[in-house]
């Protein structure tokens, strides 16, 4: 990135100025993160930013993390959880717990996204051995990649077969009355949990199979929540009861 002069920086328009910020705040960031002190980049930030009459913000990970997501509102931009800054590692990455003896089946789940971040989910809790069955996108789809964060590298998966070829009891996580819910049920060491679609929930086919209806218990007026985010809740159950 060439430095500008005062007059060609402030020939850009606002959203452009504040673009071009956040694209340098990123350098700086990045460098930050990798050599652990301050880049000489922060400079001419600051002096862009005087330029501009704005307060300069300090050189540290959680200050230049809030000045580019300002900069990038400011510029009209929308940025996806993907195009963030790098995320902060505190430990090894090499630190995952032993996967647990479950297997997760993905009915037919409909949207790119939840799918990468129900491999984020099972990732980060090592939770087991994903399944892909029917419409589900697979890990080497685009979309559920950017979603996985890099996780779809990490997991293990299989596309789906049959039932009869994974462990029981067979648990579909479904709204039902006649389901028992999360907070009084027992995971055993070893099972399958199935998370069906986004507009009718688990197949015929899996509720036939199921052994086990299971529901998050809800205390608003909407019935359900987002695929996703209710594989998240029961996630972090089944790792909170089989802990290792």
């Amino acid at each position: 990135m060439l430095p500008f002069t005062k007059r060609k920086f402030l020939s850009l328009a606002p959203e452009k100025q504040h673009k071009e910020c956040a694209l340098l705040i990123k350098q700086i960031y990045e460098l930050l993160l990798k050599n652990g002190e301050p880049s000489p980049l922060f400079g001419r930030y600051r002096e862009w930013l005087s330029w501009m009459d704005r307060k300069a913000c300090t050189c540290d990970i959680k200050s230049l993390a809030d000045a580019y997501h300002r900069h990038i509102k400011l510029s009209g931009q929308f940025l996806k959880e993907h195009n963030f800054l790098p995320h902060i590692e505190t430990e090894d990455k090499d630190r995952s717990q032993p996967l647990l003896n479950a297997s997760i089946v993905l009915d037919n789940i409909r949207s790119a996204h939840n799918v990468g971040s129900m491999i984020r989910t099972t990732e980060a809790l090592s939770l087991g051995t994903l399944y892909f069955k029917g419409m589900t996108p697979l890990p080497d789809h685009k979309q559920v990649q950017d979603a996985s964060m890099g996780t779809h590298d990490w997991i293990e998966w299989e596309s789906f077969q049959s039932y009869a070829a994974l462990p029981a009891p067979v648990i579909a996580l479904e709204t039902s009355p006649d389901a028992l819910t999360l907070d009084e049920f027992i995971f055993p060491e070893t099972f399958t949990l199935v998370v069906g679609n986004e507009e009718y929930g688990c197949s015929d086919e899996t509720l036939h199979a199921a052994d086990i209806i299971l529901a998050i218990p809800l205390y608003g007026r909407k019935n359900s929540l987002n695929a996703a985010n209710a594989f998240a809740i029961a996630g972090a159950e089944i790792r909170r009861q089989l802990a290792i």
